[in-house]
């Protein structure tokens, strides 16, 4: 049976996953953000001079899923998100501006399935993206 917070079997979604580890602080991944619903850290793999991903610490399947069960936590995890790209692209010509992406489906580039908003600025961007 699947369940509607993950989509797998695994009834809170988090057996295995390395967001929630990190999350947790298991992982000891250094956190930009540690706040009362989400976390935020730096990409591994960064695309702009600011990468950040910023994820609820309960375990979601994607954006879909934590809008429909915890919109206030959606909502926190955007405020975040917008709070971490003015402190780091504060200055310039581009300052405060910043792309924030949700990615949902293996087939679009979602690669980790713990809902994540990747936070990116600080150079800029093409349309359309990908």
């Amino acid at each position: 049976m699947t369940d509607s917070v993950s989509g797998t079997g695994d009834p809170d979604g988090s057996s295995g996953c390395f967001f929630c580890s990190i999350a947790s602080g298991a992982a000891g991944v250094p956190l930009l953000v540690d706040g009362e619903n989400v976390v935020a850290f730096r990409d591994i793999d960064p695309k702009a001079p600011t990468h950040v991903l910023v994820i609820p610490k309960r375990h979601y399947r994607d954006v879909v899923a934590l809008a429909g069960a915890e919109p206030a936590v959606l909502a926190e995890l955007v405020t975040v998100g917008g709070r971490i790209a003015g402190a780091e692209a504060a200055s310039g010509p581009d300052a405060g501006e910043f792309r924030l992406v949700f990615n949902t489906g293996a087939s679009v580039g979602q690669s980790v399935f713990h809902i994540h908003g990747h936070v990116l600025a600080g150079r800029p961007f093409g349309w359309p993206p990908g």
